[in-house]
């Protein structure tokens, strides 16, 4: 007797929207992950339903595994996710099944057994500030926990997780990098044991199936912990969401499916009835506004959770000028009071950190003198500067012009700034420090020098003199740390995007807590800018969030962004920029005549303009709902075209 069953198979050559039905020969779970041919190839699917009999021919399942079958409230968010963030299903259902299954594995692998929960004598004893915050979280529901760097956010969610154990229910412990994915497992496994398991792209293929299997075998409660794609993993009855360092922007997904790891797992711990908590010192403002509108609890930590908090209050700060080139006698980048601090912290045995605020590079129209900068009249941000065409270019909406041959303020020649690189400050920090360990930690890293592969070194203080960008401002507690020297505050800024000013608030507040935790009485932090008078530099300074938030949301408010409206992102990719632009005009122009609710903004020459050999243009759609971006993605054409809805820029 045959039985029929619709899959959904994943595989990025299925385009489809719809599940495809199969043929078996034995009756199958629901939910069960097997393997159907799909044109030539074989592929993994998963089963979401018993159908009758079709009146067209059906290609037999090619293979069943033993195996328990996927969560219900996981195979059911593929359908959420794929209207959310519009995407073919073949791609959606990737997401929720492995890479592949071996016979040996799927008989051999075992899901976790009863680990006891350690006691927590190790770990320092709950601040006021955090029992009061565990005392609100009561209840299933989503909490914004603000917690200022080095107030113990790690410390609740191990009592967190501790309690939904107890509750004989899993947790997953979202990180925004695979390093400190790392770090953290090394917290929770001193507590939860073998409870915890790592997941993420890094590790070997055998690897991740195995953490695979484990976890969709394990009828025991279990942590995952990993970055994004951890909340696909076949967790069972799930009690606790984490997103540590929410505001992060290796959170958004930047291929299809573009989906946001905030909003995925919002949806699914409601599917689980389960608490969701967002946990940063420096909350996602978008995040952060939802939470407010919507009345959900949005807990504030500012307590140190330190016992030398006479120590941690007496960091001393400086702010360094850097268009008074008096300052900088000794190097073209490092101040004559950064060198020195330096050299103190060297002769101590203790660690520097240099670190550059930046999130790529722009050329840009800066005046080195007095600071002023090209900002576009309509948007409010930075200009880029197309030396090939001397031209200035907004690439949000459009508008262009040519660059002034003076500062417009203060008459000075000299206007024409450039991007400070890693490699050139680590360069100077080993002219000016010989002897010193020095180790640059960025993208351009090979795997053998990858922040993971050293971060045993670092901790115990190896490593003299960190070089390095946001990598090193991230959730890093180093003991021997005692100088921070920021080498240019207002980098990011220059970036022309309307989410700069809260990048950089975010990414100077974070690099700032990785001192001030009560280590050493010699703590310095000396940050170089431009313009140290600007708001956003002195609100992350004083660590002043209300007062950054404040103004942040009415300039949003005042040139149309986000949270005020919803954003589509287009690209149109052609062999020549008349091609490109011919067509970008010609979907605009086919946007405006099906008078949707929308604001069209361009066609303009995308950020990076030229890719290989093709040409790239851009179009940016608002609107206050979600639906009508949705709708423009469906008349959207298919050759050549991509899109990306909640960008987390507009590059």
């Amino acid at each position: 007797m045959d039985y029929f069953y619709e899959v959904l198979v994943g595989s990025q050559q299925y385009h489809g929207s719809d599940a495809l039905t199969y043929k078996s020969d034995t009756e199958l779970n629901l939910f069960s992950v097997v393997k159907v041919p799909l044109q030539k190839e074989l592929v993994f699917g998963v089963v979401v339903r018993k159908v009758p009999r079709p009146k067209f021919v059906t290609k037999p399942i090619a293979e069943t595994y033993n195996l328990p079958a996927l969560p219900r409230q996981l195979v059911k968010l593929t359908e959420w996710l794929r209207l959310y963030y519009p995407a073919p299903l073949g791609v959606v259902a990737q997401q929720i099944l492995p890479a592949q299954l071996t016979g040996k594995h799927v008989t051999t692998v075992t899901g976790i057994t009863a680990e006891p929960v350690h006691e927590t004598a190790s770990l320092p004893p709950l601040t006021t500030e955090q029992q009061k915050v565990l005392g609100a979280i009561n209840k299933p529901d989503t909490y914004v926990l603000h917690g200022d760097t080095g107030t113990g956010k790690t410390r609740v969610y191990i009592e967190l997780v501790r309690r939904a154990i107890a509750e004989g229910r899993s947790a997953i412990i979202l990180t925004p990098e695979i390093s400190l994915s790392s770090q953290t497992a090394q917290t929770f496994r001193s507590v939860f044991g073998e409870r915890v398991i790592v997941v993420h792209s890094q590790l070997t293929p055998r690897d991740r199936q195995i953490q695979w299997l484990t976890i969709l075998k394990s009828s025991e409660p279990i942590i995952v912990l990993g970055p994004r794609s951890a909340l696909f993993s076949p967790v069972k009855d799930l009690g606790l969401i984490v997103v540590d360092e929410s505001h992060e922007p290796a959170y958004k997904q930047e291929q299809a499916p573009h989906y946001h790891a905030v909003r995925v797992a919002s949806h699914l711990a409601a599917a689980h009835k389960a608490t969701l908590v967002l946990g940063s010192a420096t909350p996602p403002i978008i995040d952060y506004f939802i939470a407010a509108e919507r009345g959900k609890p949005i807990l504030r930590m500012t307590q140190k959770a330190t016992s030398n908090t006479d120590i941690a209050s007496k960091v001393e700060l400086k702010l360094i000028d850097l268009k008074d080139r008096n300052n900088f006698s000794r190097s073209r980048y490092l101040s004559d009071e950064l060198i020195t601090s330096v050299k103190k912290s060297l002769e101590r045995g203790e660690q520097s950190l240099l670190y550059l605020n930046r999130r790529g590079t722009a050329r840009v129209i800066l005046c080195s003198a007095c600071g002023w900068q090209a900002v576009c009249p309509h948007c409010d941000l930075p200009l880029t500067y197309h030396h090939d065409v001397f031209r200035l270019q907004c690439h949000t909406c459009g508008y262009h012009g040519s660059p002034p041959t003076s500062c417009p303020e203060c008459k000075n020649n000299d206007i024409v700034f450039k991007v400070v690189g890693t490699k050139a400050v680590e360069e100077e920090a080993l002219k000016l420090f010989p002897g010193a360990r020095v180790m640059r930690f960025d993208t351009d890293n090979k795997k053998a020098d990858r922040f993971e592969q050293h971060y045993d070194d670092i901790r115990a203080g190896r490593i003299d003199i960190l070089v390095g960008t946001q990598l090193l401002a991230k959730g890093l507690d180093l003991l021997k740390l005692t100088t921070l020297g920021v080498v240019i505050a207002d980098t990011s800024l220059t970036f022309p995007d309307y989410s700069s000013e809260e990048r950089t608030y975010q990414l100077l507040n974070q690099v700032i807590g990785r001192v001030g935790r009560g280590h050493s009485a010699h703590e310095r932090i000396i940050v170089q800018s431009y313009d140290p008078t600007r708001a956003v530099i002195q609100s992350a300074l004083k660590n002043d969030w209300d007062t950054f938030y404040a103004a942040e949301l009415r300039e949003r408010e005042l040139f149309n962004f986000p949270p005020f409206c919803y954003v589509l992102k287009l690209s149109c990719r052609r062999a020549s920029a008349k091609s490109a632009e011919k067509a970008a005009d010609t979907f605009a122009a086919a946007l405006t005549a099906a008078r949707l609710p929308i604001i069209i903004e361009g066609p303009m020459p995308s950020f990076h303009a030229r890719q290989g050999d093709k040409y790239e243009m851009q179009l940016v759609i608002k609107s206050k709902r979600r639906s009508a971006l949705l709708e423009v993605i469906t008349i959207l054409p298919k050759s050549g075209w991509t899109y990306d809805i909640d960008p987390n820029n507009l590059l």
